[in-house]
């Protein structure tokens, strides 16, 4: 990462450090004058098994919302919990007026409908913007809550570019996720949208058209430097293990950095990039959530 970030202009790497620590700063401020009015918005964040990968992100999580001065719940159920029970625990969250912000950890295990799941979480509580409910709010304009990575690809792009109006956008990835909320948001943002997929054809062309290249394909390295448009902003929402050296694996994004990077007029990195975002939107849709549910506009962040 660090010979990759040796190839490039240091101020055409976006710093999402940085910038996600500016929100997550702006977040604990606002908890802060809320908590005069009697308001402290709380999160719960339910996980069932023991995956290694979701246990680090609900301890980072739950470590994170404290640290803005939040309420934090952690729900943790074995891998054998009947879908049932799961569903039981999520309606009990639903009901708990303390808790603002509900948000299952994904995968679960094979046994239980994440769909069936995701339905039983109360619209307003649905701090990962997965439900039904959430999407048709995106899609028709009106508000609701929108899933935390798309929400700070956006703010990255905005910080970077201003006013989107006009920009050619491409967004590779079609998942619920990612890449179906990133369109919208782009569509509303006035930008002209294209989202493609692995079964695009003439797939390099389509992207070195894009003003704007959002990817998030879960394909290590799939996009290269050729097919970045020069000066084109590019967000990596990729995370993927691949083996490196002394057999250590190392974590790479969805585009070749080193090679995107000399072309492009602003890059995110991986590590350090929009992994960083997702959780600063976590915080942000849950003081939203809070907002709402206690009749008060949410404050802008």
């Amino acid at each position: 990462m660090s010979e990759a970030k040796a190839t490039a202009p240091a101020d055409n790497v976006i710093d999402c450090k940085a910038f996600a620590a500016g929100i997550r700063a702006r977040v604990a401020a606002q908890v802060a004058a809320l908590k005069p009015q009697g308001l402290t918005p709380g999160l719960a964040v339910v996980l069932v098994g023991e995956d290694p990968a979701s246990q680090v992100y609900v301890r980072n999580k739950g470590k994170l919302t404290r640290e803005a001065g939040m309420r934090s719940e952690e729900i943790r159920l074995p891998a054998d919990t009947p879908e049932a029970d799961l569903i039981a625990a999520v309606e009990t969250l639903n009901a708990d007026p303390g808790i603002h912000g509900i948000l299952v950890q994904m995968p679960l295990p094979g046994h239980i409908d994440e769909q069936r799941v995701l339905a039983c979480i109360d619209p307003v509580k649905d701090v990962d913007g997965l439900s039904v409910v959430n999407a048709g709010r995106l899609v028709a304009g009106e508000d609701g809550m929108v899933p935390c990575t798309p929400l700070g690809c956006l703010m990255l792009l905005k910080d970077r570019l201003g006013d989107l109006t006009g920009k050619r956008a491409l967004v590779l990835g079609r998942s619920l996720l990612v890449g179906k909320p990133m369109a919208q948001l782009l569509l509303a943002e006035n930008c002209t949208v294209t989202v493609a997929h692995s079964r695009t054809r003439e797939l390099a062309e389509e992207c070195r058209r894009a003003d704007i290249l959002v990817v998030a394909v879960g394909r290590p390295e799939m996009v290269r430097g050729d097919w970045v448009k020069p000066g084109a902003t590019v967000i990596d929402v990729g995370i993927n293990r691949i083996p490196g050296e002394n057999g250590k694996n190392r974590l790479v994004g969805d585009v070749c950095f080193a090679e995107a990077a000399k072309v492009a007029g602003a890059i995110t990195p991986v590590p350090g990039g929009v992994g960083l975002m997702t959780i600063a939107c976590l915080l942000v849709n849950t003081v939203t959530a809070a907002c709402r549910q206690a009749g008060l506009a949410p404050p802008e962040v």
